[in-house]
């Protein structure tokens, strides 16, 4: 498991945010952050959870997503965001843990 990115929720836009229309949200890339910054910005009607919309995640880069899930308690399901990108979320601590896989190559 390796660190990934934070996500803050904002109300501030930003430059270079992408939009996930589904989702209802503003999504920053922390490759373009030194800190390793998600800024993400929720639109009203949202459909993510609350607790993704209030509070700071922390995400974390691992081989296998359903088993670094497996036995926690399930925040979002497993889902693919991009292309041989595969994210899931649990609760640990009553905050937002994101466990995510990019494939290789």
């Amino acid at each position: 498991m390796e660190f990934h990115h934070i996500g803050i929720p904002t109300a501030l836009e930003r430059p270079k945010e992408n939009h996930m229309a589904d989702a209802k949200l503003f999504v920053t890339n922390p490759d373009d952050s030194v800190a390793r910054i998600e800024w993400l910005r929720f639109e009203e009607g949202s459909p993510l959870p609350d607790l993704l919309k209030t509070e700071a995640h922390i995400a974390y880069l691992v081989d296998d997503v359903d088993a670094a899930m497996a036995g926690k308690e399930l925040l979002m399901e497993p889902f693919e965001p991009g292309p041989g990108t595969r994210v899931g979320f649990v609760i640990e601590d009553g905050m937002p843990i994101e466990f995510m896989s990019v494939a290789k190559g």
